[in-house]
């Protein structure tokens, strides 16, 4: 069964579904979509990676598989059920699953992929979904939209980034988002960013309810005084620490993160304002480019 845009109630809304789907990126979160290990290698596919590879840092795909492990059995320890992409072994990057989706309350947002060698994750994404039950909501067709640039800041409220017409999201996908998600009665904020941040979750993150993660040297400030102005208390993270993914973390609920073990600055003010953080080593993954909010697309949380 699938829902897309011309499947709507009377009143011209689309059914929540009752079993997945999430209005938050900080409510409870019951199951996650993770992709596999088994065929990750690091390419030149940002700033990160480019510079992994520059400098002669050495991918080390058995230890690159052993921290993925650990990562899983911290969402399993959290109380979280995993779930998976099936490998492609033609799929490097099929590791990072925040991308070729993006789960709503109505269901899955299959995106559309910018780089050439990431275009086949989008079709695996179907699959997957398909094979869980999970309704489709409809497919990015105009442009390019990846799902790191979509962010539920709280239920019926999303911030959407776009990089331009060389970025991973260009506009024209953005505002394909936006005009779907107005006509569902959201408030949509899109928030124009640097190409070399790749998406928005790499400076602005959800935490808790009423909590979130923001570069304050690098968001628009309109964004900053948006957030703001929802009672919305701004963690600020440095430049440094996002650059190296440390503000790319993921909100369990509950009070609890799950963030990388090198993110020391946000691991210690999360700690002093009581949260609970899981703290997995990632960085022979990271350094290929990805962080775990990239790895995780979460497919249920509880209502909030």
């Amino acid at each position: 069964m699938t829902f897309n845009l011309r499947n709507r109630r009377e009143d011209g809304s689309t059914p929540v579904l009752d079993t997945w789907g999430a209005n938050s990126d900080y409510g409870l979160l019951r199951d996650v979509l993770l992709g596999p290990a088994e065929n990750y290698q690091w390419l030149e596919t940002s700033s990160l990676s480019k510079k992994s590879l520059r400098t002669g840092l050495r991918f080390d795909a058995d230890v690159a598989c052993r921290q993925h492990a650990e990562m899983v059995d911290a969402y399993r320890s959290a109380g979280v059920t995993v779930h998976f992409h099936a490998a492609d072994p033609e799929l490097p990057y099929q590791i990072f699953a925040r991308d070729s989706s993006v789960m709503t309350p109505y269901g899955a947002v299959i995106t559309n992929m910018a780089q050439w060698w990431r275009r086949g994750e989008n079709f695996r994404a179907i699959e997957t979904y398909q094979r869980l039950g999970i309704p489709i909501y409809d497919y990015v067709t105009a442009g390019t939209f990846e799902g790191g640039d979509f962010d539920i800041i709280e239920p019926d409220c999303v911030l959407i980034g776009w990089e331009g017409v060389e970025g991973r999201s260009q506009e024209q996908g953005a505002l394909q988002l936006k005009r779907w998600f107005e006509k569902e009665g959201w408030e949509v904020r899109l928030c124009g960013i640097d190409p070399y941040y790749v998406h928005i979750d790499l400076m602005v993150v959800m935490l808790a309810p009423k909590l979130a993660a923001v570069c304050l040297e690098t968001i628009d400030p309109g964004v900053v005084d948006w957030l703001q102005g929802k009672g919305i208390e701004v963690v600020a993270v440095p430049f440094k620490d996002t650059m190296m993914l440390g503000c790319n973390v993921v909100a369990l609920g509950g009070d609890r993160v799950l963030l990388p073990n090198s993110s020391h600055f946000l691991k210690e003010r999360l700690k002093a304002l009581g949260l609970q953080v899981y703290d997995p080593e990632i960085d022979m993954i990271a350094n290929g480019g990805g962080g775990v909010h990239c790895m995780c697309q979460p497919l249920r949380r509880d209502p909030v």
